[in-house]
């Protein structure tokens, strides 16, 4: 009672604090409507546990219904009407602690009842008396179902102390400002030490001695929490009773054994390699193991223990039983006994029409009877086996009132209405989801949250009783940053709907040219909240509040010396900050043209960029005679420029060192290459092609700069010749060389021809052969000599004559033959001539008519819109 006295002066404290708060904003008509009260009411608990985490995530829930009972938030989910301080309630002591009118909650639940009964009675064939002694009704909004004593009939507070607890300004309404006291939801048998409160206790907060699953440490931990693991090992016996449990340690039964390892099965003829929690077995191998009666074997699998005595031992019945036979061995068949089976059917109506026999009876019942449909609409002779249905639905209405069943055949049980409800709430917003009912839908489960602009106080109220709501006020401070340059200097202001308050600070800006502007502020103003309205019960033109972003500073007035615009020093006059006025001197301009080598000799001109853009000064046309780097022989074609001149990109040409081919480089990478790059780069990278100075063979290196190497080392074969060349030999080219020069012979005045001729000595063997030829030669010399020496005779001058007439015609033949191709060759010369200047002519009105028509494809796209 000491405390909770205490916690009502510190309510009285801040109820002043808050009304005076009120009536500062001109609404003091409930006083206590925004009062957080959630943390005096929490404080016995924070006592015990301190500012933790894990505690301020238990209590969330609790301060959310205390927030929302403290500002007046709360409605009732049945009629939708706020709960007053003096109205009489109840509260789900369940699972969702909902609050309702006590009116309410009673005709819900007796609405309920009723109807559950009914149905139970309808279904189950029962009276109305025995049905309504078993009735339940539910929670409007978590569905838990209370028995229908259980219907309330009184007003009690929270904690169910106090029946009838009188409003009082200075505690939570509807509770009786004592503790709670109520037994916790973990069972623990401590009690929960927050005052009287809406929803669920928080976990227990006293420290007891917990020990670990394991059962080797003993903390002190809180009694919400005292269950915990350690960090050892559990060592637990398992349930083999012979290994322990390898686990950390951990809360329920130890998992199953996995240690491996040979077991044997049942009947101990297979070994196996399994885990100790499958060490038990049976083998797929049948027992085989001969009865007691020494004649039949076991029919049983694998399995332990005897295997019991002969089932055919004893006294024995025919198939149908009706006789039964003693004394019999227990392998002689049993014999029929001639009679009616009479075994009952698989239908469970007729017997076994057949006689005694072995084996199971007929599974289908043929036999013809009357059968009626579920309904009762038709009767049919059918087979026995063979279910009766009819086509006629039932029209019946179900338990919803306002579906038919149109169940084929049904049997007057209807099952329950399968469609949705779909009826609006009350809430206005949402549409019943149960399957069709009788009565009244459950209220909206919807809960929604009203916050503040900052989102940081909240509380929730029932869907469809927003429109009502006020929002919370906030202390927190203000999210939405001054947009002036003032806001470091202004002080922070409260969270709250709608516009800012507005800066009353000197301008103090910085113009562009220095000075500052000295009228108040009239910076940008930040955009404003929207107006706290959730949903309005009419639709009202509200024109929206136009927020400038702020006006401009007003033109400088300060005196300020200026220049011409083209800034020459001593053309300066004095005029106001704010005008733009620019005037020019009589001075040349001079300054440096965009090439960087000459300067402007216009007229005093405005520079765009000041002193050093030379954009508005005249242009430079004068060709660059700058030096390139790296130098070479070849001039800049550009115009004067400023900077470096382009690489040099004209195509220098360089045989390779043995001039079979051209290389072609640009004169830039060229030059850039040094002296041994560029040797290597003119190499064709193909044999050398050049000949050697002492033999006629070419060098046989790639191709390289400088002599060939080694001329004297030639290694190729040469033919060597004797004099009369009737020997031959090859030699290696170095050793002809070398019997050059031993013969005194420079080999390079040698001809191809005679190279390696007469360096053999000719043999007795040239020298017959010699004397066999002559001695050929000279009969044949003989018989042509008299007719080289005949004298000249007439018929001989006849035949100069003719051919000298013949060689004449044959000339005047070529020469006509001469004319004729040199007319022929100028007739195609013309022709030529003719083509190309018709080619030409041609191909220049081509080349007209294709700019034409590019001219004109470029008017239609610059015709054409931009796009973006």
């Amino acid at each position: 009672m000491a405390f909770a006295a205490a916690v009502v002066g510190h309510h009285h404290h801040h109820q002043v604090s808050d009304s005076d708060s009120d009536s500062e904003h001109g609404d003091g008509s409930n006083p206590l409507r925004h009062v957080d009260l959630s943390s005096y009411i929490c404080r016995p608990y924070f006592d015990f546990t301190g500012q933790s985490t894990a505690t301020a995530a238990d209590l969330s829930k609790v301060q959310s219904f205390l927030t929302s009972s403290a500002s007046g938030a709360l409605s009732c989910l049945i009629c939708l009407e706020r709960i007053r301080i003096s109205d009489p309630t109840w509260s789900c002591s369940a699972l969702c602690f909902s609050v309702f009118h006590l009116v309410c909650i009673q005709s819900w639940a007796r609405q309920a009842s009723d109807l559950a009964a009914a149905r139970a009675a309808t279904r189950l064939s029962i009276s109305q008396a025995t049905a309504s002694e078993s009735a339940t009704w539910h929670c409007p909004k978590c569905r838990s179902e209370y028995p229908k004593p259980q219907i309330p009939k009184s007003y009690l507070c929270f904690c169910g102390k106090l029946e009838n607890p009188r409003p009082d300004p200075w505690i939570l309404p509807h509770s009786c400002g004592e503790i709670c006291d109520r037994p916790l939801r973990n069972k623990c048998g401590h009690k929960c030490l927050l005052l009287c409160h809406p929803g669920p206790c928080p976990p227990c907060p006293k420290v007891v001695q917990s020990t670990c699953f394991c059962g080797s440490i003993t903390e002190s931990r809180r009694c919400a929490v005292k269950n915990f693991a350690c960090s050892g090992t559990c060592s637990k016996i398992l349930h083999c009773g012979v290994h322990h449990c390898i686990e950390n340690c951990h809360d329920g039964v130890c998992p199953p054994c996995r240690k491996r390892g040979i077991y044997k099965c049942h009947c101990r003829k297979t070994e196996e390699d399994r885990e100790c929690c499958e060490r038990i077995f049976r083998c797929e191998e049948p027992c085989n193991k001969l009865l007691d009666c020494g004649k039949h074997e076991c029919s049983r699998g694998c399995h332990s223990g005897e295997c019991g005595s002969c089932p055919l031992k004893g006294k024995r019945s025919c198939p149908c039983g009706k006789r039964v036979y003693e004394g019999m061995a227990c392998d002689v068949a049993v014999p029929l006994c001639g009679g009616t089976c009479d075994k009952l059917l698989s239908c469970g109506y007729h017997w076994c029409h057949e006689r005694c026999h072995r084996g199971p009876c007929i599974e289908t019942c043929r036999l013809v009877v009357t059968k009626s449909c579920r309904c009762g609409s038709l009767r049919k002779e059918v087979p026995c086996y063979q279910d009766l249905t009819c086509e006629r639905k039932c029209m019946r209405l179900r338990d919803c009132g306002r579906h038919a069943c149109k169940r084929r055949c049904c049997d007057g049980d209807c099952p329950p209405c399968s469609e949705v409800c779909d009826r609006k709430l009350r809430c206005r917003n949402h549409k019943c989801p149960s399957p069709c009912h009788r009565g009244a839908c459950a209220p909206c489960p919807v809960m929604v949250s009203i916050s503040c602009a900052c989102g940081e106080t909240k509380f929730e109220v029932p869907c469809g009783t927003e429109m009502d709501q006020k929002p919370p006020r906030c202390c927190k401070p203000c999210t939405i940053p001054y947009l002036c340059h003032h806001a470091p200097q202004l002080k922070p202001h409260k969270c709250h709907y709608g516009a800012c308050p507005q800066c009353k600070l000197l301008c103090d800006e910085e113009y562009q040219c220095g000075h500052k502007c000295k009228l108040r502020c009239h910076g940008p103003k930040p955009p404003p909240n929207p107006e706290f309205n959730i949903k309005p019960k009419k639709k009202k033109f509200n024109r929206p509040i136009e927020y400038t972003s702020g006006s401009p500073c007003p033109p400088c007035s300060e005196l300020v010396i200026r220049s011409c615009v083209g800034q020459h020093e001593g053309a300066e006059r004095t005029m106001v900050c704010s005008d733009n006025i620019s005037f020019s001197c009589d001075n040349l301009c001079g300054n440096p043209l965009s090439c960087g080598n000459h300067y402007c000799t216009k007229i005093c001109h405005p520079l765009k960029g000041g002193s050093l853009d030379s954009s508005s000064c005249e242009e430079c046309y004068l060709h660059c005679e700058k030096k390139r780097k790296p130098e070479c022989q070849h001039s800049c074609p550009l115009r004067c420029h400023p900077g470096d001149c382009p690489p040099c990109k004209v195509l220098v040409k360089r045989s390779c060192h043995c001039g079979s081919m051209v290389h072609v480089f640009e004169c830039i990478y060229y030059n850039t290459l040094s002296g041994d790059e560029q040797m290597a780069c003119r190499s064709c990278g193909g044999p050398c092609h050049r000949k050697l100075p002492y033999c006629t063979h070419l060098c046989p290196e790639i191709c390289h700069p400088g002599q060939c190497p080694k001329p004297e080392k030639c290694s190729k074969k040469v033919t060597v010749r004797c004099s009369c060349n009737m020997l031959k030999k090859e030699w290696i080219c170095q050793e002809v060389q070398a019997a050059y020069w031993a013969t005194g012979t420079d080999p390079k005045v040698v001809s191809k021809s005679h190279f390696g001729h007469k360096l053999l000595p000719c043999n007795s063997e040239c020298r017959n052969k010699i004397k066999v030829v002559e001695s050929e030669l000279h009969p044949r010399k003989s018989i042509n000599a008299p007719e080289e020496k005949e004298p000249v005779t007439g018929n001989t001058a006849s035949k100069r004559r003719r051919r000298r007439e013949k060689e004449q015609e044959h000339h005047s033949s070529i020469e006509l033959q001469k004319m004729i191709a040199s007319v022929k060759w100028l007739f195609l010369c013309a022709l030529l001539v003719m083509a190309f200047c018709v080619a030409t002519y041609y191909g220049y009105k081509g080349l007209l008519r294709l700019s034409d028509w590019m001219n004109e494809v470029d008017k239609q796209r610059m015709r054409r819109p931009p796009r973006f």
